[in-house]
Formats: C-alpha cells, structure tokens, sequence
C-alpha cells in the first residue's frame, strides 16, 4: 500500500472516530488488486480498504446496504472518502472458514465440528440469494448486471487461455468453441432471478463470536441459485469429502424449500453443470495466478481443482453433448503432472489404486516397489446382481450394498490400521511415496468402494498428498 493511500485512511479514521490510530497492519494481499490494513486505536479495531476500481466499490457499498437491511450478517461500512476508492469496514478478526477447517481437520479430520460451520453458512444462502436479493440494486453490478451469455464465455475462455494453453493441454479451438456455446446454452436454461455471490467459497466466510460473516460480494449479480453453492462445495483447497459434499448438498435442498417448491432431479442436473463452469473459473484463474504471474498458493491449489472434476465427472450427465470439452477434461483428470504440481518434493503422496486381477497387479510408478496390495475378492460382490451391473463402487446404490450386505467395514478396519502405521513412519522419515492397491475380481465394485474410503480417510487425517486411481475405469 502506497504511503499516500495509508496516511488518507488514516485521516478517514479520525474523522471519523475522532481519534488516530495508534498502530497501522498492512494484511496479507489476496487473489484480488485490492489492499487492506488494520487500523487500532485503545477504543476500536476496524479495516481499512483501498480500490481503485470505484464501479466495484459502488456495487459492493451498495450490496452491503441490502444485505444489513436484510440483517445479513456482512461487516458495517463506517466511513467512505470523498473519492470512493477508500472506506473503513467493521473488523471481523483473522479467522476465515478456510482457516478454521483447516486447523480443525488437522486433530479431528473433517468432523462433525466443521460440518456445524458449513450448515450456518449453507443456512444463510437461501436468505442472501432469494430475500436480500429482492432488494438488490442490479444496476451497479459490476461488470455485468448477470451471469449471462458474456459472462459465461469470459470464463469458459480464461479456462481456455490461462490454464489449457499455459498448461500445454492439447484441443481442436473450433469444436471446443462449439462445446462452450452449447454448454452455456444450457446453463442460461436454469432460473436465474436471485442474488449470485460468484465468488462464495471458504475464504470469503469469516468467523466470529460463533457466527458466520460474509465478505468480498462486489462481485455480485442476477444467476441461478445453483452457481454459489456450487462455488461453496467444490472450493478447492476446501477439499470437502464426497460424501460430506452430498450431505451439505442435501441440507441446503431443505432449507430452499422454506423459501420455493424444488425440483430435485432438475436442480441436481443444472447443479453439476454450474460446478463444472465453476471449477474450470477456478482454474483459469489458478492458470493465471500461478502459471503466468507465479503465484504459489495458486499452484497448490491446482491439484485440488483435479480431484474435483476427476469426482465430479462421473455424475455429470448433462442433458448435452459436449465431445471435445469431455476430451479436455478427461486429459486434465489424467494428469499425474497437474495432480502433483505445486505441491513440496518432499512431501509424502500416498497412490490409491483399484485394479482388476485380471489385468495383473500395478506397478508402483515411483520405483520404491513394495508397498500394499489388498485382496477384496472373498467379500460379497454386488457385480453378480443384474441391477449393479453398470455401476461403480463410486454409486450410491453399490456402497448401500457393499455396507449392509458384505463384511466391507470389518476388512477395511484392519487395511487403514496398517496404512495409518506407514504413512506416520514414512513421514517421521522423510519418504515421499506409499502405493496401497486393492484388486477384485473386475475392479468395478468393491476394490473401487475400498479404494475410495481409504483416500477419505488419508485425507482427512494427514497432512498428504492422495494420489486416486481407478485403473480399469480409465480404459
């Protein structure tokens, strides 16, 4: 922050509160061409923040006057300069949802704890989106009024330039420009008259006195419900579990229906597309952050976004064909370059690998040899019911089986006390590879399902890289 632009806040603050600040923080800069500090007298703590985009600061001073009316729970604005680039925001403390999950998850894995976090959040969305959206000034948005068409291309396109190409990921530019077109068609098809947050993920809660608050909505547009919760779930670096994912999916979808009827299957369907445009958003701008202007922390955040579409891709089923964005994305998810870029040499990654016997036993691609191999043939195998045929232990109905008709929980148990016993010796060490396999009989149902809850459990216990393949489901 230049020295000018401190000392006029500074000057905001006492004209103000009638007082200097005795002491002036700089914080740490975000994704964002925006600077704030901290400024604290012996009477208060408040934010200091400069834009120079005026437009962006009209919209969000203006969106802050909804959401307060609407008792949102959004920081107060004190104070605004004469020129509309500086202003003074209620203090709202260091701690982002990010932060605390982040923290929590490391002593107690993905709990119960920061599940209660995620319901008071997905609680106030429905509010934000449909009641405090009625009271909206859409004319200030900023820089488009709605998610629409343009908007829409201008994301599809940053994926394409800032990560595809940055990326050197090989396409044909006309027919995935013609997958773009069909795709947003059918995403601008979904009811898109409420309040659309855009950039509604973990680092834009905070945390305080128990409550949740919500910051950096400048953004903000007319959208389809779907986009933000989207947005909330498939954060990135969040890295919330599948079945987590599903749950909070599920909470939000009850408190919708205090506020209009829902169409579940409809919904579902436009809610995968918005978290597949979300995600490649997300990744446009990882592209842009890390590969272009070399930005750490948005490397590191690439590999979360693969695992995300490589988990979403599967149920995706859109009513459109989309060949050559499949072929993109599919490449993308079957990168082991992109799942591990950004992340410390050193580091330990764990390679979770289901196979069919069939086929013959992985390779451990690292060259340690060794590692587990776990044998899943002598549990009840649902591939021999005609209804499981043609799906995977990823399916909903296959684990249903697998936990209520096969002895799954039992053989896992003992698998996980013997991977744990590695991987906490394998770091006190220093090693950086681990390959567990488990094998059935097609590597379809239950080496899948098996594969799967290992990874959940790795991940939510330490602090790894989870490398997850399913061999004969990438042929």
């Amino acid at each position: 922050m230049k020295t000018k632009v401190k000392k006029e806040i500074e000057q905001l603050f006492e004209q103000q509160f009638g007082e200097k600040p005795t002491k002036v923080t700089l914080l740490p800069p975000s994704g964002s061409y925006r600077e704030y500090c901290r400024l604290k007298s012996n009477n208060r703590s408040v934010i200091g923040a400069w834009n120079a985009d005026i437009k962006e600061n009209t919209a969000f001073l203006s969106f802050t006057d909804a959401f307060r009316k609407n008792n949102i729970p959004v920081p107060e604005v004190y104070a605004v300069s004469a020129d509309s680039q500086k202003y003074l925001l209620e203090d709202l403390g260091d701690t982002t949802l990010f932060d605390f999950l982040t923290h929590t998850r490391e002593t107690e894995g993905f709990s119960e704890t920061i599940i209660d976090e995620y319901r008071k959040v997905l609680k106030q969305l429905p509010q934000i989106q449909i009641v405090a959206g009625k009271d909206m000034d859409y004319s200030v948005c900023y820089p488009r009024e709605a998610f629409d068409k343009q908007s829409m291309m201008w994301d599809l396109n940053y994926f394409k330039y800032y990560f595809l190409k940055l990326a050197k990921v090989p396409f044909d530019e006309q027919a995935l420009e013609d997958d773009f077109q069909t795709f947003s068609d059918y995403l601008l098809s979904a009811p898109s008259d409420y309040f659309l947050f855009r950039d509604f993920q973990s680092r834009n809660v905070m945390l305080k006195d128990g409550g949740v608050y919500f910051i950096d909505y400048q953004g903000g547009r007319r959208g389809a419900l779907q986009y933000d919760l989207a947005s909330l779930l498939y954060d990135g670096k969040a890295d919330i579990p599948p079945e987590i994912r599903t749950l909070l999916f599920r909470y939000y979808l009850d408190e919708l229906r205090n506020f209009l009827p829902v169409n579940e299957h409809e919904f579902t369907s436009y809610f995968n597309g918005f978290v597949l445009i979300r995600i490649m958003q997300a990744m446009g701008a990882y592209g842009f952050r890390g590969f272009y202007e070399k930005k750490e922390h948005f490397l590191k955040s690439i590999p979360y976004a693969i695992r995300n579409l490589q988990n979403l891709l599967p149920e995706l089923n859109l009513p459109v064909e989309l060949p050559e964005l499949k072929n993109v994305l599919d490449q993308l998810t079957q990168s082991e370059a992109l799942k591990e870029i950004g992340q410390p040499k050193n580091k330990l990654t764990v390679l979770i690998t289901s196979f069919s016997y069939k086929k013959g036993i992985p390779k451990d691609p690292s060259g340690n040899g060794g590692g587990f191999v776990f044998d899943c043939r002598a549990l009840n195998n649902p591939g021999r019911h005609i209804e499981f045929k043609h799906l995977t232990g990823k399916d909903p109905a296959v684990q249903k089986f697998l936990r209520q008709n096969s002895e799954m929980k039992w053989f896992l148990k003992p698998v996980k006390a013997l991977v744990d016993q590695s991987v906490k010796n394998y770091l006190e060490r220093g090693f950086t590879n681990l390959s567990v396999s488990f094998g059935c009989t097609g590597g379809q149902h239950r080496s899948v399902y098996a594969a799967e809850k290992l990874a959940v459990h790795l991940r939510n216990n330490y602090n790894i890289n989870v490398v997850l393949v399913h061999r004969e489901q990438q042929i």
